[in-house]
């Protein structure tokens, strides 16, 4: 059965390889982005530009664009990563990133909520970064701080809409060769295709149940720790 997607970050990496997935298994995808691309245009959905997912302005530009639209599963893919070191510091990014990776999903699943019924599900695309029991390097603090703060508010989000029966799945993509890590060529850094992670996302998200609602998981379906 087909089912009604939104995806945001859709543009490229994970978001768009997501949105190709859905568009070929007959699902109907609204596309949310700051800015379209070739790949995504040449895609037969809906595509929702100019929405800067961390602004009231976005958030009710999405809002408004899919103000009569019920939606079965909303991905929240959008995120960036800075780099912030203790010898160099910037505060500001590690606000951008808290503000996109953390605060945005969660505001834009707020908002949405009116579109959203029994049985449809929220799925958050985090990272293993923002695990402390997993954080063995050290550095990265904007981004390890916003995925950890993304992950209990997911947390929270699944046990505030348990009596609706809405599961929400909490992601790591897995180490994905994308514009984030730098992937380029035959020197890429990543472990897996975007692909392969959106595929193995897909499927999680499909099997997702209510009695797994707010679990940690890689990709790969490990269940991973906080």
């Amino acid at each position: 059965m087909s089912k009604t997607v939104v995806i945001t970050g859709a543009n490229r990496g994970i978001g768009l390889a997501m949105a190709k997935i859905c568009q070929q298994r007959g699902d109907t995808v609204y596309a949310l982005c700051r800015q379209s691309s070739l790949e995504l245009n040449n895609l037969k959905v809906h595509i929702i530009e100019n929405i800067e997912i961390a602004t009231d302005a976005g958030i009710s530009r999405a809002q408004s664009a899919l103000s009569n639209v019920d939606i079965d599963l909303l991905i929240n893919n959008a995120g960036i990563l800075r780099d912030e070191s203790l010898s160099d510091f910037n505060k500001d990014t590690i606000v951008e990133q808290f503000n996109v990776n953390a605060v945005a999903p969660i505001a834009l699943t707020q908002t949405l909520l009116n579109n959203l019924s029994q049985h449809s599900k929220v799925a958050l695309i985090t990272s293993r970064m923002g695990s402390i029991t997993d954080n063995t390097s050290g550095g990265r603090y904007g981004y390890r701080m916003s995925k950890a703060a993304l992950n209990i508010a997911a947390v929270s989000l699944a046990k505030d809409l348990a009596t609706k029966e809405i599961a929400v799945g909490i992601y790591h993509p897995g180490y994905v060769k994308t514009d984030m890590v730098n992937a380029q060529g035959q020197t890429s850094n990543g472990d897996i295709t975007s692909d392969e992670a959106a595929m193995r996302l897909l499927t999680l998200m499909a099997d997702l149940t209510m009695s797994e609602s707010g679990v940690f998981k890689h990709s790969n379906g490990e269940i991973l720790p906080w």
